[in-house]
C-alpha cells in the first residue's frame, strides 16, 4: 500500500518595502557599512558574495558586477545601478585597497589599503541588526539576506521576467525563484481587477 509524506512547510522569507530599506540605510551611520548594505540590496547579492567583491569585478563600462564566488561556484553577471557605482567609487576612495571593495577597516583605517581580508561577517550583521532596530522595523527575522529577497520581490512586482530574476540571483532551479510569486501583490491585484470586472454585472 502506497504511503504519502506530507510536505514540510516552508516559511516565506521576510520582505522589506523600499521605504523600510531607505529607513534602515539612513540609520547606518558608518559609511562602509552603508555602502555594503546598499550594494547587497541593489545588486541582489548574498552576504559572502558582497564581502568578497574585488575591484576587478566592477565593470563600469557595461554597468555590470561579475559575481565569481556565487553559491555552487556558479559565476554570473548582475546589473550595476549608476547610483550604486557612485557609492562604490566614493567608498573605494576612502581606503584605496588594490583588490577588495570592502576590506576590513581596522582602527584608524590603517590596514584598509593593504589588507587581504574583507570586513567581518559578524560586523556587518551587527550593523544591519542595529539599523533595523533604529529604523523601527518590527518584522520578524530581518537580516542581511532579506535585502536579497526584497530585491527579487521588488523586481518581480515591477514586471521583470521571472527567468531574468533567476539569472540575476544565480538560482539553478526556477522553483527556487518562484517563491517570490507569493511575496508580490502584482499578480494578485491584476487578478482581482479581472475578477471584479467579470463578476461586476451579476447583480
Amino acid at each position: 500500500m502506497a504511503t504519502y509524506r506530507a510536505e514540510r512547510s516552508k516559511k516565506l522569507p521576510a520582505i522589506l518595502s523600499r521605504e523600510e530599506i531607505l529607513r534602515i540605510l539612513s540609520c547606518v551611520h558608518a559609511p562602509h557599512y552603508r555602502a555594503f548594505l546598499l550594494t547587497a540590496y541593489s545588486c541582489g547579492l548574498r552576504l559572502q558574495e558582497a564581502l568578497y567583491l574585488d575591484v576587478g569585478d566592477i565593470d563600469s563600462d557595461r554597468m555590470l558586477i561579475y559575481v565569481h564566488r556565487g553559491k555552487g561556484a556558479k559565476d554570473r553577471m548582475v546589473p550595476l545601478p549608476p547610483q550604486t557605482l557612485e557609492v562604490l567609487r566614493n567608498h573605494w576612495k576612502s581606503h584605496r585597497n588594490l583588490r577588495l571593495i570592502f576590506p576590513v577597516v581596522g582602527r584608524g583605517r590603517k590596514i584598509a589599503a593593504t589588507t587581504q581580508s574583507p570586513m567581518g561577517k559578524s560586523s556587518v550583521q551587527i550593523a544591519m541588526k542595529k539599523a533595523v532596530r533604529l529604523a523601527g522595523v518590527i518584522k520578524r527575522s530581518v537580516h542581511i539576506h532579506c535585502l536579497r529577497h526584497s530585491y527579487a520581490t521588488h523586481l518581480l512586482g515591477e514586471g521583470v521576467n521571472l527567468r531574468v530574476i533567476q539569472r540575476y540571483l544565480g538560482h539553478s532551479k526556477i522553483e527556487t525563484t518562484m517563491v517570490y510569486l507569493h511575496l508580490t501583490r502584482k499578480g494578485h491585484d491584476e487578478a482581482v481587477e479581472v475578477i471584479n470586472r467579470i463578476m461586476g454585472g451579476l447583480v
